[in-house]
């Protein structure tokens, strides 16, 4: 499930938590880390000779700064890593190193050198969880020591929440960490859900749903518990996972609504720019070959 994971950095202190999880991930699946730093040259200075100047000291430091990573973590028992450095958009490079090593993982940081909040999702995070050929794990400065013990899963029952779900297991699994399922209803659109006429019967209606879901999953070993509430998605799902104390939320890129990839911008940029916890975002889950799902694919 988990053969190559890319570890994006810029060398900024959340970039070190980012390594932390990376290292962390690697040792777990027994994986090849490929740690990538992209120097961003400065365009809108033009290419003059200060840009130029600019642009072969920061290939330089970053270099030296990739060099020491490597040797550090040759030292600390990594057998199989790699670190390179290539000039470019940032984003764009994060994508294309995963599609080269057909990655399975891009970890990244949530917030880079220049102290903008989540790095601006928007910029680099936000490109890079968009179009990343594979899960994309965000990492927050709060995160301390890496560990997934208690695994929370939003959902709203899409295909894509879904498979995000059947992921989260795979990743449970391995741990031997807890699930917690969390579905938020959200009033102004489920009032336009046919055949459901009051809160009252769509909450009836979809704590059966949770609970059948959450029972499979039990049934193939894992401890699972669940979570419905009403209220603004991005804002139920964070009070869940700091109540529940949970330290991974799995998501999917893809909701009901049929909005393209997150919809960055609402629920799931809410979540990553304030998760007490690493966000895993999944657009194209891989599992492993004669894979046999636990979770439906629909849900009526």
């Amino acid at each position: 499930m988990m053969n190559r994971i890319v570890c994006a950095t810029d060398f900024s202190e959340c970039a070190g938590k980012a390594q932390d999880y990376a290292v962390f991930l690697t040792r777990a699946y027994e994986a090849k880390l490929h740690v990538v730093h992209v120097p961003e040259s400065p365009l809108w200075y033009g290419s003059n000779a200060a840009t130029i100047l600019y642009l072969e000291q920061a290939q330089k430091e970053g270099e030296r700064r990739l060099a020491d990573i490597e040797q550090q973590l040759i030292q600390e028992g990594l057998t199989d890593v790699e670190a390179r450095q290539v000039v470019g958009i940032p984003s764009e490079q994060i994508k294309k190193a995963a599609q080269d090593i057909a990655a399975d993982m891009v970890v990244v940081g949530t917030r880079g050198r220049t102290g903008l909040e989540v790095i601006l999702l928007g910029s680099t995070a936000d490109r890079v969880i968009r179009d990343a050929p594979c899960p994309v794990l965000a990492v927050p400065m709060t995160t301390v020591t890496p560990s997934i013990r208690h695994v929370m899963a939003p959902l709203d029952f899409s295909s894509p929440s879904l498979d995000a779900v059947e992921y989260a297991i795979q990743v449970a699994n391995h741990f031997g960490a807890k699930m917690t399922l969390v579905h938020v209803l959200e009033p102004m659109y489920y009032d336009a859900e046919p055949g459901l006429q009051s809160m009252e019967a769509k909450w009836v209606h979809w704590r059966a749903q949770l609970e059948q879901l959450a029972g499979l999953i039990s049934s193939f070993g894992l401890a699972t518990g669940t979570v419905i509430r009403g209220g603004v998605p991005a804002d139920s799902i964070l009070d869940s996972a700091r109540e529940q104390g949970c330290d991974l939320i799995v998501m999917g890129t893809h909701g009901r609504r049929g909005w393209a990839r997150l919809r960055l911008g609402s629920v799931a940029e809410a979540v990553i720019r304030q998760a007490p916890c690493p966000v895993l975002t999944i657009k194209s889950p891989k599992f492993e070959p004669g894979h046999r799902r636990v979770v439906p694919q629909s849900v009526d």
